[in-house]
C-alpha cells in the first residue's frame, strides 16, 4: 500500500513538472532571429588601400584591413551574409597585368557568399570572367543576363537561397544595360532582359514558392537618375517581395539605407558604400513571428588599418 501511495505521488509530480514544462513553453517569448549583412560594390580592384598623401582618401581601403572587420564581425555574429554589387574588376594595375584573378582570389579568401556583375566586369571580355570564377568560392547572381551561347553560360545562377540558423535567405541579383555602355565585341551575344520585370518574377518565386524569410536583390543598375533611366529608386517601387536593394554603379555613398514602398505598399530598403572597398556597409535585421523582419541597425565602417567597428 506504501509502495502504491509513493507511485501516485511521484506520477503526480511527474505529471504536474509536465505540465509546468508546456506552460512555459507555450509561454516563451517570441525570440527574435538576427541576420548581419555586409556588403561591398565597386571596388574596381583596388586591393591595396590609397596612398596616404592620397588628397581625398589617405590611406583607406585595402582587402587587408577590410578582412580584418569582416574577422572581427564574424566573431561577434553567428549569421553573416557578404554580398558585393558588381564591379569587381578595372581600376588598378592588378587588373591591367591580372585580368581578375587576385581580385577573385581575395574575396574567395575573405568568405563572400554571393555577387552580381557590373559593366566592368566586361571588361576583359565574358571568356576572361568566366575564367577568373574558376577561382571563387561564391556564385554569380543575376537574373536579367541571359547567357546562353557565351562562355558564361553555365557559370551563373538566376538566384541562391542561403539557410542563416532557421531563416531562409534568397538572393539574387540585376545588372544595367550594356547597349552604349559596354562596347558589342565585348558583352558579345549577353541578351539584356528587363530587370523589373525579372526581379519582381524571381522575388516572388523566392517568397511565395521556396518561403524565404527575406529576398535581397543585388543590383548593378544604379542609385537614382535625372531622366528615366532604370536606378535602384524605380526598381524598388515598381517591383514585389523585395525586401532589400544592394546597389552599385554611381558610387554613392550612403550613412544608411533609405526606404521606398513596392507595388504592394511594403517597405524595400536600398543602400550603397560609394567604391574602392572605402567602405563595408553593415545592416543588423532581426525576424520574429510577430514582427516579421525588423531593420535594428546600419551603419558604414570605414576601411583602414586603424578601422575598430
Amino acid at each position: 500500500m506504501h509502495n502504491r501511495r509513493k507511485f501516485l505521488k511521484q506520477s503526480l509530480l511527474a505529471t504536474g513538472a509536465l505540465l509546468t514544462s508546456q506552460s512555459i513553453l507555450a509561454e516563451e517569448p517570441d525570440v527574435a532571429k538576427k541576420l548581419t549583412i555586409l556588403h561591398t560594390n565597386d571596388v574596381h580592384s583596388r586591393l591595396e588601400p590609397f596612398p596616404k598623401d592620397d588628397p581625398k582618401n589617405p590611406g583607406l581601403g585595402g582587402v587587408e584591413a577590410r578582412a580584418e572587420v569582416i574577422k572581427q564581425i564574424r566573431a561577434e555574429e553567428d549569421h553573416i551574409l557578404l554580398l558585393d554589387a558588381g564591379d569587381i574588376f578595372q581600376g588598378t594595375p592588378y587588373f591591367n597585368i591580372y585580368k581578375g584573378e587576385p581580385e577573385i582570389k581575395a574575396m574567395a579568401a575573405m568568405g563572400y557568399d554571393a555577387a552580381t556583375m557590373g559593366n566592368h566586369d566586361f571588361d576583359a571580355g565574358l571568356e576572361n570572367f568566366a575564367t577568373q570564377l574558376h577561382h571563387a568560392s561564391f556564385p554569380i547572381v543575376v537574373c536579367n543576363y541571359d547567357f546562353t551561347g557565351t562562355p558564361m553560360e553555365f557559370k551563373y545562377q538566376p538566384y541562391k537561397i542561403f539557410k542563416k540558423g532557421k531563416l531562409k535567405i534568397g538572393v539574387t541579383g540585376v545588372g544595367i544595360e550594356g547597349k552604349g555602355l559596354i562596347p558589342d565585341n565585348l558583352f558579345g551575344n549577353t541578351k539584356y532582359l528587363d530587370p523589373i520585370e525579372n526581379a519582381s518574377k524571381i522575388a516572388t518565386m523566392l517568397k511565395k514558392e521556396k518561403s524565404c524569410d527575406m529576398v535581397i536583390c543585388l543590383s548593378h543598375l544604379g542609385y537614382k537618375y535625372v531622366d528615366n533611366k532604370i536606378s535602384d529608386i524605380v526598381l524598388a517601387k515598381e517591383t514585389e517581395n523585395i525586401d532589400l536593394i544592394l546597389g552599385g554603379h554611381t558610387h554613392t555613398f550612403m550613412n544608411a539605407p533609405d526606404s521606398y514602398l513596392n507595388k504592394n505598399g511594403n517597405t524595400v530598403f536600398v543602400n550603397q558604400v560609394g567604391w574602392a572597398g572605402i567602405q563595408l556597409g553593415r545592416l543588423d535585421f532581426e525576424f520574429s513571428k510577430s514582427s516579421k523582419k525588423n531593420l535594428a541597425k546600419s551603419h558604414t565602417v570605414v576601411i583602414s588599418k586603424k578601422t575598430r567597428e
